[in-house]
């Protein structure tokens, strides 16, 4: 090796070193800081639970949710979810997209042929060699080296991108076990509502008959036969109505799972009874870690964050490296001859020296949108605190109004029986029994609403915890 070849080998190799090595012009990733509460507003202080690092956000919604019904739409749900399936392909068209990017940090390389063949006509008197035969083959190179770390930091974003899809899939899949889990409670409490109609139907019925025959007896009023016929009526119309929203919500449900819309399998009892009152909800701090789309935010965070670099690495000179070699000839025999070889190389350096503020205004877009995500990011762990402490105040508060709209039921139902009593005594007219009547029955079907939004409370606590998509 010439003393000239060898200097040209060094030098060239320690370009590569620079080139692949390179710098970084970007800003280092520094997650912002939010102050987060010792403990969530709503937890019970005096709850050893509260206070430890167990949470049930932590546990698997099979361990929550009890019910074989309602495990199994689960299971259902998250085999054959159209989101949860949109949501695992948009993962996969990410991957893709990274692999794109980070293409650009490498060499690009391309081959070709060409040929020609041509029969010419002895009257153009050419000296060409007839008949008239090129050949040629080509491979040729180029490259950027990526000094500043433009190419790296787009990666790098891609890469983060594909974080946040990935997490992004799994807060489809938490709020699919929210969706399924509710709308399991709401037919089932539907189901208890349907079955408080039916008994009152044919209370009202046999009072009804009763009434006519009073009525006929000369005993009562006509009055009392049309007061008689209002609650039974009442009664025949809310049945329709309840059976309306059970086939309503089975076709919702029918849509989670990922099928045409019919019916399910509601029949299990004891679906709404209350959860337990003291459930471990951990730290708040934890949920930085376990929500995610507090995951996702910080990913996409990251993602502008290594944008911003991309932008800044606009400002310096890009170099671009390209080469090219091959063999020509009229004959397949001197197509591969010493003398039919070309090379060539050519690079070029181009530095931005004006163009309108695009470049500038580039960058300044770049750190506007991370100063966006940031707040993103920070209004999202506000809000996952909300959720959470939500969740906690109404378990207890639903509790507490699920106990007085038991007391209540137990107080209309011996006032319908006492006004009932009286009447057929003929101590009391038939309005008393309506009045009584018509109370029962509400507060019969308001218990079950609130039997059903305690057990609702359960489902909301668990999410807001961040549980359901491990």
């Amino acid at each position: 090796m010439t003393k000239l070849s060898r200097g040209s080998f060094i030098l060239i190799t320690i370009f590569l070193v620079f080139a692949t090595a390179g710098c970084s012009v970007g800003p280092k990733y520094i997650r912002p800081q939010v102050a987060a509460p010792p403990t969530f507003r709503g937890a019970d202080d005096t709850a050893v639970a509260s206070r430890s690092e167990d949470s049930l956000g932590d546990q698997q919604w099979s361990t929550v949710f009890c019910e074989p019904e309602l495990q199994e739409l689960i299971r259902q749900a998250l085999a054959s979810n159209y989101d949860l399936r949109i949501a695992a392909q948009r993962v996969l068209e990410q991957q893709a997209q990274v692999r794109i990017t980070r293409s650009q940090e490498f060499p690009q390389l391309s081959g070709g042929a060409t040929g020609l063949g041509a029969e010419l006509p002895d009257a153009l008197g050419t000296n060409l060699g007839n008949p008239l035969s090129l050949g040629s083959f080509s491979i040729s190179g180029s490259w950027s080296p990526d000094f500043w770390g433009l190419y790296r930091k787009q990666t790098e974003a891609a890469r983060d991108q594909l974080l946040a899809q990935s997490w992004a899939q799994r807060a489809v899949r938490l709020t699919l076990v929210q969706q399924v889990a509710t709308t399991y409670f709401q037919i089932r409490a539907l189901d208890e509502q349907l079955d408080i109609a039916r008994a009152t139907l044919k209370t009202r019925k046999d009072s009804l008959k009763l009434t006519r025959t009073l009525e006929s007896r000369g005993a009562a009023p006509l009055s009392d036969v049309r007061q008689a016929e209002q609650l039974f009526y009442t009664a025949t119309s809310t049945i329709p109505q309840i059976e309306q929203q059970i086939q309503q919500k089975e076709n919702e449900m029918r849509l989670l799972l990922g099928q045409s819309p019919g019916p399910i399998v509601h029949q299990a009892p004891g679906a709404l009874a209350p959860p337990p009152q003291e459930l471990p909800v951990g730290l708040p701090s934890q949920l930085l870690t376990r929500r995610p789309d507090i995951q996702q935010a910080e990913a996409r965070l990251q993602a502008s964050n290594a944008l911003v670099g991309a932008a800044r690495a606009q400002f310096f000179p890009q170099m671009s490296i390209s080469g090219s070699a091959g063999f020509g000839g009229d004959e397949f025999s001197n197509l591969f001859a010493p003398g039919s070889k070309t090379i060539y190389g050519l690079g070029f350096i181009t530095q931005p020296i004006f163009q309108g503020g695009r470049i500038r205004g580039q960058y300044d877009l770049s750190k506007r949108q991370k100063d966006e995500l940031i707040l993103n990011y920070q209004s999202s762990i506000i809000t996952a605190l909300r959720d959470v402490s939500n969740a906690l105040i109404a378990a207890k508060k639903q509790r507490e109004t699920r106990e007085q709209e038991e007391l209540l039921v137990g107080s209309a139902k011996d006032a319908t029986r006492l006004a009932r009593d009286r009447y057929q005594a003929g101590a009391s007219s038939y309005l008393e029994v309506l009045t009584t009547d018509s109370s029962l029955f509400t507060a019969q079907l308001n218990l079950v609403t609130a039997r059903q939004n305690e057990a609702l409370t359960l489902v909301q606590l668990y999410s807001s915890l961040g549980g359901g998509w491990q």
